[in-house]
């Protein structure tokens, strides 16, 4: 197969033709969201059944064929696989000569840089690390949701116009990483999304178990104002018995979680430690004032006691 003659960044043709490996949740929607801009996506590497399903609905033009044979067709290839199978990846598409100069290749993982790229970036290729602030569920509405998000974007000095075009084109906002940055980047990113997910599936688990028939219609108010006021106001948003000092109200949830839901104890434990530490530091709880609630935190089972 003959490779197109290599081309440099200002030489690329305003429509690409965009090529997706990995059609998942992240992969379909960022390729349906070039196709908006006006890109063409031509084929696509989508082996479960959920992921061809998807493919089908948000790519339905593009052409389901293995890894190479999309990059061999793409002049903007869209790389969305795990973290931990981006670097065996590249390097086979490396391998089989299906990346080429000229090429602009693209991930979308947080974790990652352009680092993981580089021997995409020795066989000529442009790399850029793309990475959409936004939590995706394989649904219909992911695609309306990513309309003004952040993109995390590392790149050389050289390809920054680049990485700006495609995430303006995608609809979002280009925020600019150093490659040392990413882990911590991406650390705080999982923390604030992912564990936020699983302490509100908690919540309302314990909230069902207390008896109430719609937990999730309970909480939402709750959780909806929570979230803007610690936006808008940072640690001056935090409430509840902990920033009060309210040592007792403590050890009767840690004695109520010990009896009905222990695996909600330790996680519970370390959140209060934490909003303690936060509460203390921003001036919203004297220290003075926590000394019990610490002495319960240090040794929830003797404050659970006393």
């Amino acid at each position: 197969m003959t490779n197109p003659p290599a081309r440099t960044p200002e030489d690329q043709p305003g429509r690409l033709r965009v090529g997706v490996i990995g059609a998942g949740r992240v992969g379909s929607v960022l390729g349906a969201a070039l196709h908006r801009a006006g890109h063409r996506v031509v084929a696509t590497a989508a082996v479960s059944a959920a992921s061809l399903a998807r493919a089908a609905r948000l790519l339905p033009e593009a052409e389901v064929l293995s890894a190479d044979e999309v990059a061999r067709r793409a002049d903007l290839l869209l790389l969305a696989v795990p973290d931990d199978t981006l670097s065996d990846l590249v390097a086979g598409l490396v391998r089989t000569a299906a990346v080429r100069p000229g090429q602009i290749v693209f991930h979308t993982s947080g974790a990652h840089g352009v680092v993981v790229l580089a021997p995409a970036t020795q066989a000529g290729a442009f790399c850029l690390a793309l990475h959409p602030v936004m939590t995706f569920t394989g649904r219909p509405e992911d695609l309306d949701r990513i309309g003004g998000i952040s993109y995390g974007i590392t790149a050389p000095p050289e390809l920054r116009p680049v990485a700006e075009s495609l995430v303006v084109e995608m609809g979002g906002e280009p925020e600019w990483l150093a490659e040392t940055d990413r882990p911590l980047y991406h650390a705080a990113l999982a923390h604030g999304a992912n564990h936020l997910t699983t302490l509100i599936n908690e919540a309302i688990e314990l909230l069902r178990q207390a008896g109430v028939a719609h937990p999730e219609r309970m909480i939402a108010p709750l959780l909806s104002a929570a979230v803007d006021n610690a936006l808008r106001l940072g640690d001056g948003a935090l409430t509840g018995p902990v920033v009060r000092g309210d040592a007792r109200t403590v050890v009767s949830h840690l004695e109520t979680l010990t009896a009905r839901a222990p695996e909600s104890v330790a996680a519970y434990l370390a959140l209060a430690r934490r909003t303690s530490d936060r509460a203390i530091d921003s001036g919203r709880l004297r220290t003075l004032d926590a000394e019990d609630l610490l002495g319960v935190l240090t040794n929830p089972q003797q404050g659970a006691t006393t």
